[in-house]
């Protein structure tokens, strides 16, 4: 199968993710920068969560460069990846709507944790698929970068509980961490 049906279907999927969240800032009552204010931390969800979807889709393009072809496994893998992916827009009003709560912040760690499962197992999907001499299994030797980051995620859902502003907070390092692009296929590509 090619692979092109899979990247657009994803990239609309994306597109609506965003749009959906972005429909969630709602215009406030007043004119001037005071009436701002209470949309502070919804604001501050919408931007993580834009963070997070632009580096997904970042990562999914780069992986789906470096892929040649696709399976059923690769795309029930990536349907999986989307799933968790549009249930974001739902934890980022919820965060935002109760400034930071406990439970909240839980299972916005919690979806983020299981975006990035989901995408360890369409990788892995796609290096079975590819073989072990493919470009992207050159690329993908090392996954330090995605277990400190589940382990964060980790770290994060059970501060969340305690110190929920510093949980959120170690997951916006996690998505600085991967707005370092991950050169790693690219370079691949290249050579």
């Amino acid at each position: 199968m090619t692979k092109g049906r899979l990247e657009a279907f994803s990239d609309g999927v994306l597109a609506i993710i965003i749009t959906i969240m972005v429909l969630e800032l709602r215009i406030p009552e007043g004119y001037t920068f005071q009436a701002l204010r209470p949309m502070a931390f919804k604001f501050l969800s919408y931007i993580f969560s834009f963070l997070y979807v632009g580096i997904y889709w970042n990562n999914h393009h780069h992986l789906f460069q470096a892929v040649e072809h696709v399976n059923g496994k690769v795309l029930w893998a990536n349907l999986h990846l989307l799933f968790w992916l549009s249930i974001l827009p739902f934890a980022t009003s919820w965060m935002g709507e109760n400034d930071f709560a406990e439970n909240p912040v839980a299972l916005y760690g919690f979806i983020l944790l299981m975006c990035a499962l989901a995408f360890n197992i369409l990788q892995k999907l796609c290096l079975d698929l590819e073989g072990k001499d493919s470009v992207i299994a050159k690329a993908l030797k090392s996954t330090l970068k995605e277990k400190v980051s589940a382990a964060i995620y980790i770290s994060g859902i059970v501060l969340s509980f305690y110190f929920p502003v510093a949980a959120v907070i170690m997951y916006y390092l996690v998505a600085l961490l991967w707005t370092i692009p991950d050169l790693r296929i690219e370079k691949n590509l290249e050579q």
